[in-house]
């Protein structure tokens, strides 16, 4: 059976997340998506705990819960949540995120009572922990040998195993003596498995991708997924597919392009300026407008660390697809300044309507059925998104990239950097 599955989003008992963040907005745009297995979120904070047990309910000990009130609905949530742990190394402050994934409420809620030792579980959904990673790992792990730490978005300049500002340069420097228990990373918005693929060291760990949604709206949920090919949906299946990293089970994930995630490139905001690894280098990460120090992007940080040169694939890896948001694409066809805008949403519900979910239409469905419900110019976008005939203009220092669906030619303001390689169909993976 096939499962998408995005275990990482937050609740809106988390800092800037919507507050329709809540168990069946999160059900009903999930839906709409595709997905099969969404996560939870925020299982620490006593109050979305305290919801999740009124909300929810466990589907036949399998480790994952349905819906009570919409007993129809396909999806299934894990439980999942995310903290930040802060600690010293080297005389240096050193904050990382971390994604947990559990069997069952009942053990999220031994994890949290051993948690709350640490920090203060009620100050926000995704909490700051003072504590180390590796005290992290054993904590989490002594309550239920099922459970799973996974560092989050393993890139971004802050709050990330290798970020630039407060991460690592190895995994054993920020685990310690726990690294043998971690295995997998998040690859994050602003990178994808290519670009971890360049070091070596990485190559024993499954890469990950889930959308860290703030929002219920399908053009944060399920951005990023991971694709699953499994006997039974179940906790212990996915999670043993992940630790295995068998691309047998773990088919593929699905990938922003990691251009259009917020910290690709270095840069500055407030001045405006973006800048690839080697002028960014050049300029010795210094701003040319303002002269202070620019937020040094995902590319310029693995090229720092990669050992190996663009395009090397491991062998025997789960494989990855590109896609962007549909509400996204439609925005950008119809020159919407936001893809919450009602005309959006029209072509949106359409589109779904007509076939199924998100996914099916972004990945599956045939050019002249897509134009038989949409304007021709949408079906067209979807097309070359999927086949990879589009630009992005990169992200930078807290600012997304941006979608370029011009033919090449009359793209001239957009960079070099973009995706160009053929997709394949979900069905080229099974």
């Amino acid at each position: 059976m096939r499962v998408i599955a995005d275990l990482h989003l937050h609740s809106k008992y988390s800092r800037a997340t919507s507050q329709r963040m809540n168990v069946e907005e999160i059900a009903r745009f999930a839906e709409a998506k595709g997905l099969t297995v969404v996560g939870t979120g925020d299982f620490t904070h006593p109050e979305w705990m305290a919801e999740l047990k009124t909300h929810l309910t466990e589907d036949d000990d399998k480790g994952l819960y349905t819906v009570k009130s919409r007993p129809e609905s396909p999806i299934r949530f894990m439980v999942t949540g995310e903290v930040s742990t802060v600690f010293e190394w080297e005389g240096k402050t050193k904050k990382i995120h971390h994604v947990l994934l559990v069997p069952s409420l009942e053990v999220a809620e031994q994890v949290s009572e051993r948690l709350e030792r640490f920090g203060d579980l009620e100050a926000d959904g995704r909490p700051t922990l003072s504590m180390t990673a590796a005290e992290l790992v054993e904590e989490v792990l002594e309550v239920d040998g099922w459970n799973e730490v996974i560092p989050a978005h393993a890139w971004t300049p802050w709050f990330s195993v290798f970020g630039a500002f407060s991460g690592f340069d190895r995994m054993e420097d920020c685990y310690q003596d726990m690294t043998g228990k971690i295995h997998a990373l998040e690859t994050g918005l602003s990178s994808d498995p290519p670009m971890n693929w360049r070091l070596s060291s990485l190559d024993r760990y499954t890469l990950v991708s889930n959308s860290d949604s703030h929002s219920p709206y399908p053009w944060r949920i399920g951005r990023e997924a991971n694709i699953f090919e499994l006997k039974d949906v179940d906790y212990k299946s996915i999670v043993d597919a992940i630790r295995s990293g068998d691309p047998k089970r773990f088919l593929f994930t699905i990938e922003t392009d990691p251009a259009y995630g917020k910290y690709h490139w270095t840069g500055h905001r407030k001045c405006g300026v973006s800048l690839p690894p080697s002028e960014a280098i050049r300029l010795g990460n210094i701003c040319p407008v303002c002269g202070r120090p620019l937020t040094k992007g995902v590319e310029q940080r693995v090229e720092e660390l990669a050992d190996r040169p663009e395009g090397y694939k491991p062998e025997g890896k789960p494989s990855y697809i590109r896609l962007l948001p549909l509400s996204e694409i439609i925005a950008e066809v119809l020159g919407a300044s936001s893809p919450a805008l009602k005309q959006v949403w029209e072509a949106y519900w359409k589109l779904v309507d007509a076939f199924r979910d998100e996914y099916t239409v972004l990945i599956d469905t045939p050019l002249e059925e897509l134009r038989k419900v949409v304007d021709e110019r949408i079906a067209q976008a979807i097309v070359r998104v999927r086949e990879g005939k589009v630009k992005v203009i990169p992200g930078y220092d807290g600012v997304y990239g941006r979608l370029i669906l011009e033919p090449e030619e009359e793209a001239e303001e957009a960079p070099k950097k973009a995706f160009k390689t053929s997709q394949k169909s979900l069905t080229d993976f099974m």
